[in-house]
């Protein structure tokens, strides 16, 4: 059995105007010890499917329109509030991006690992365990940092406490949004090799939401391709970085910055991410597509499997996948 189970979420927005989709469809699985990044542009609704595996999308303005999601073969769509506090943060926790955002500055660091632990692990809620935390997770002398406020650390030792406070109550998923965004070169590196550490150390399963996909190949043993509220290509991540067959993972791959690119101009995708609610007809990313045809327009195109675990979404897809020669 899998540890998480998406099938074909739907997921709408409620506004003036009506209701607009914001995840349509989406069927992801992720099974224990496993990471699987998504990654797509802001706006393509990897955050609101992420947010949504434990229902924490406020409802109204949001409403679960279709689909299930299975942690541990139980359905969270029909969990009762009480069941949901047990499972946010006992079975999946989150690191959200920004921590300076997601810390509260009037308390000290200790005192938030703390609540955490008290939460779901109310015998073990002791200034001995938030020092074990600290050092799990690479702080130095954490039982002198524990009792320093957010702003008098560093960015990089922000999202540190982030990942402690997200492991106090042993999870068995651990979400990281974006966790290396607003932190320097340097201290993203630190913060990936300490989640892949930390996952090989603590057999937990990691989600990375991501729109980089250049630690793709570090972190990934999967990759969910998404793109206007749609996943447009699964598979492995070895497979994927070697041959990509959608055309947006292409173009997500062209416009990575290169070490020997010298002073040449960064590749662009033209155009931007559709409004939820406004989204072409078709293919949704035919209006930046340098393939598209004008029967891209047609019909939305299916999720179709061309090689066993490699699916891609696209009406050329299996012309793609035979002219890679995968």
């Amino acid at each position: 059995m899998a540890l998480l189970e998406i099938k074909s979420l739907q997921l709408d927005f409620i506004t003036d105007a009506g209701s607009a989709r914001a995840v349509d469809g989406v069927s992801l699985h992720l099974d224990s010890g496993e990471t699987l990044c998504l990654v797509g542009e802001s706006g393509c609704g990897k955050s609101v499917t992420a947010q949504s595996i434990t229902r924490l999308v406020p409802t109204p303005p949001a409403r679960y329109v279709g689909g299930e999601i299975l942690l541990n073969g139980r359905e969270v769509l029909k969990m009762s509030a009480r069941e949901l506090q047990d499972v946010r943060g006992g079975v999946v926790s989150y690191v959200f991006q920004e921590p300076g955002a997601a810390l509260n500055p009037v308390f000290r660091v200790g005192a938030q690992i703390k609540e955490s632990l008290k939460l779901h692990q109310p015998d073990r809620a002791t200034d001995a365990e938030v020092i074990r935390l600290l050092k799990l997770v690479g702080i130095p002398a954490p039982e002198l940092r524990l009792r320093n406020y957010p702003f008098e650390m560093s960015g990089g030792m922000q999202q540190r406490v982030m990942i402690a406070m997200a492991l106090a109550s042993e999870p068995k998923l651990l979400v990281a949004d974006e966790p290396t965004t607003a932190l320097d070169v340097t201290i993203q590196a630190q913060i990936l090799d300490l989640l892949r550490d930390l996952k090989h150390r603590l057999g937990m399963a990691i989600l990375l939401i991501t729109h980089n996909l250049g630690i793709v190949g570090d972190m990934a043993d999967r990759v969910a391709v998404m793109y206007a509220g749609q996943i447009v290509e699964l598979s492995p991540a070895r497979e994927l970085l070697r041959r990509p067959l959608h055309p947006y993972t292409r173009a997500l791959m062209v416009s990575v910055p290169k070490l020997s690119g010298g002073a040449e101009r960064l590749t662009a995708i033209p155009g931007n991410v559709p409004r939820i609610g406004n989204f072409p007809p078709g293919c949704r990313f035919a209006p930046r597509c340098p393939m598209a045809k004008p029967e891209c327009s047609n019909a939305i195109p299916e999720l179709v499997e061309v090689q066993p675990q490699r699916w891609v979404r696209c009406p050329f897809g299996k012309q793609i996948f035979e002219r890679a020669g995968v």
